[in-house]
């Protein structure tokens, strides 16, 4: 019998020690022969560390001395880690035991894949794709994020439509499987996004640089979401907006960046205004905010897409995975509200 390749499943945890009781139990009990899990703490003062070594003395812990975000944090935990594979895990994802075995088994033989991640479903409501993945991501012309089952805030009974496994554009931060041979020699993350849209800035990178994303519904975890940051909360409007218009200068040929992020901008100040109308008031100033943002880091950004691309001029975008037409016009104006509506192939 053949060894299983080594696994490390790295999970990320700031003041989440009630996240950790509740969903560190199903995590310990992946049937995986070949498996570390490591908690790296960013800075806890929540006790996280003492309830670790008391209640499960055999997981490891990697203690870092502040809070450095997703991105920082996962950055410094895994030049720790030599694993062939590293999972990149919320702490507040519950897993089946027979998990992971499917996406490493996958990721074998398909050698061309660096990152894949398992069908993601709701912890409030188990039976429903969750939002932050659902059963992998992608994006459109204009570099908006959907999922094979959520696209925007409407989210699909999971009825085992999408149960083949297909190419995306993105997996999910909330649990993505990470081949270490591919991310050698890069930096994971990109520390100015802090949190959200990171994940698809990697993915996009690393299609660039030839590389294949999947999803292998086979796999299926639960996520609870918005233990960091709610989606009422405005700072997270500020950050989805910043960050994704940071992903397209790091990542469009340079042919498509002006006259995509100008429609961006635009479509950005329609929503603005829209969340003016509503009273969402502070949303709207978040929106102002990533604006300022935006413009103040872009010298910064341009020089920092230099770095990345060095020696490898972006000619165009992927085809696997990317959505060559606007989700915007297709949900809002067609009425498309479920991924099966869309004319994407697998």
């Amino acid at each position: 019998m053949s060894i299983q390749p080594e696994v490390t499943i790295l999970i990320l945890n700031w003041n989440g020690k009630k996240l950790l009781e509740t969903y560190l139990p199903s995590v310990c009990k992946t049937d995986y022969s070949n498996l570390k899990i490591v908690v790296a703490d960013n800075g806890s003062t929540d006790d996280s560390i003492g309830f670790l070594q008391s209640s499960f003395p055999k997981v490891e812990r990697l203690i870092l001395n502040e809070n450095y975000g997703y991105t920082g944090g996962y950055n410094r935990a895994v030049q720790q880690v030599n694993s062939q594979y590293m999972v990149l895990m919320n702490n507040d994802i519950r897993v089946d035991s027979k998990w992971l075995q499917p996406i490493i088994e996958y990721m074998e033989q398909n050698p061309e894949v660096a990152i894949a991640q398992p069908k993601i479903l709701a912890e409030k409501m188990p039976d429903s794709f969750e939002y932050a993945g659902a059963c992998g991501g992608y994006v459109d012309a204009l570099g908006y994020p959907f999922c094979r089952g959520r696209i925007f805030d409407t989210c699909e009974t999971d009825t085992e439509q999408y149960d083949s496994n297909a190419f995306i554009s993105w997996a999910s931060g909330a649990c993505m499987v990470v081949r270490k041979s591919a991310v050698e020699g890069i930096v994971l993350f990109e520390e100015l996004f802090f949190a959200h849209m990171e994940e698809i800035d990697l993915c996009w990178r690393l299609a660039n640089r030839g590389f294949l994303l999947a999803v292998v519904p086979e796999s299926k975890v639960w996520h609870l979401g918005g233990a960091t940051l709610s989606n009422a909360s405005s700072k997270k409007t500020m950050l989805n907006i910043r960050n994704s218009l940071f992903v397209l200068i790091r990542n469009l040929p340079l042919s498509q960046i002006i006259w995509k992020v100008f429609i961006r901008l635009a479509l950005d100040g329609i929503f603005g205004i829209k969340l003016l109308t509503e009273g969402k008031f502070k949303h709207f100033v978040a929106v102002l905010e990533a604006h300022v943002h935006f413009y103040y880091y872009l010298p910064l950004m341009i020089s920092k897409r230099n770095q990345i691309n060095k020696g490898n001029k972006i000619k165009s975008i992927p085809e696997k995975g990317f959505y060559s037409s606007s989700i915007v016009w297709a949900y809002f104006g067609k009425g498309k509200k479920k991924f099966s509506q869309l004319d994407i192939i697998p």
